[in-house]
C-alpha cells in the first residue's frame, strides 16, 4: 500500500450553488402586481411576486403553462420575452431574454389612464336586453367587463344579459360602442382568482413533460 497516498486528504465534494444563490441582480418584491402570461395555448392571469433585471418569480392560480419560452405582459401593454427556469406548484421562475429596466417595470408608465388587465379570449356569446337578442363574439375579458363584437348595434346604457359557454352568467351595461364593437361593464365583477381559473378552463393545455432519470430520459407527465 502506498502510505503517502493513503495519508493525503481526500477531496471533499463541491456542492453546487442553489438557484437562489446564483442570482446576481438585486431582487425587488412586488405585492399583487397583476400581469398576464402569453403563450401558444392562450393568455393567463399571474401575479408578479418579485422582479430583478434578469428574472422574475410569478404566482398563478392553476398549473403553469407547458411552454418554456413565453411573454409577460403588463397592464400597460409592455411585453417581456422570458424563459422558464423552474416550477414549484403554482409558482414559477423565469429568466428574461435580456436585462430589463426594473424602475420602468415597477412604475409601469402609460400614456393612458390605468386600465384593468384584459385577457384576449374569443368565444361565442349571446347578448340579451330590451326584448332583443344579439349573437356576438367575446374578444376580451376582464374582472369588470368584456369586449364583444355583436351582430348589430346595441344601445349604449342598455342593461344586457351576457352568456358565454364556460363562464357564469353575468348582467351588465353597454358602456361604449363603435360600430359593432361594444364594451360591457358587469354588475358583479369577477374576483382575480375567479377570472384566472375561468380563463384556464377555457384555454386548457396538456401537462408539462418532465424527464425521469430512472426511465433513461423517456418523457412522462406530471
Amino acid at each position: 500500500m502506498n502510505l503517502l497516498r493513503w495519508m493525503q486528504p481526500r477531496e471533499q465534494p463541491v456542492e453546487e450553488p442553489a438557484f437562489e444563490e446564483m442570482r446576481e441582480a438585486p431582487r425587488f418584491s412586488l405585492v399583487m402586481r397583476t400581469a398576464k402570461l402569453l403563450c401558444e395555448s392562450g393568455e393567463y392571469v399571474c401575479i408578479v411576486r418579485d422582479i430583478s433585471a434578469t428574472g422574475t418569480k410569478l404566482r398563478l392560480f392553476h398549473e403553469v403553462p407547458p411552454d418554456s419560452h413565453l411573454y409577460l405582459e403588463l397592464a400597460n401593454g409592455q411585453r417581456y420575452a422570458m424563459e422558464r427556469m423552474w416550477i414549484d406548484g403554482e409558482h414559477a421562475g423565469f429568466r428574461f431574454a435580456s436585462p430589463i429596466a426594473v424602475d420602468e417595470f415597477v412604475e409601469e408608465p402609460s400614456l393612458y389612464a390605468r386600465r384593468p388587465l384584459r385577457l384576449g379570449l374569443q368565444r361565442s356569446a349571446l347578448i340579451s336586453g330590451g326584448g332583443k337578442d344579439w349573437r356576438a363574439m367575446m374578444v376580451n375579458l376582464s374582472q369588470q367587463g368584456a369586449g364583444i363584437e355583436a351582430s348589430g348595434p346595441i344601445p349604449v346604457g342598455q342593461l344586457v344579459r351576457f352568456e358565454v359557454p364556460g363562464l357564469p352568467l353575468r348582467f351588465g351595461h353597454v358602456c361604449w360602442r363603435r360600430k359593432f364593437a361594444h364594451g360591457l361593464v358587469f354588475q358583479n365583477a369577477f374576483r382575480l382568482d375567479e377570472l384566472a381559473r375561468y380563463a384556464f378552463e377555457l384555454q386548457t393545455f396538456p401537462p408539462i413533460p418532465v424527464i425521469d432519470e430512472i426511465d433513461h430520459g423517456e418523457k412522462r407527465y406530471a
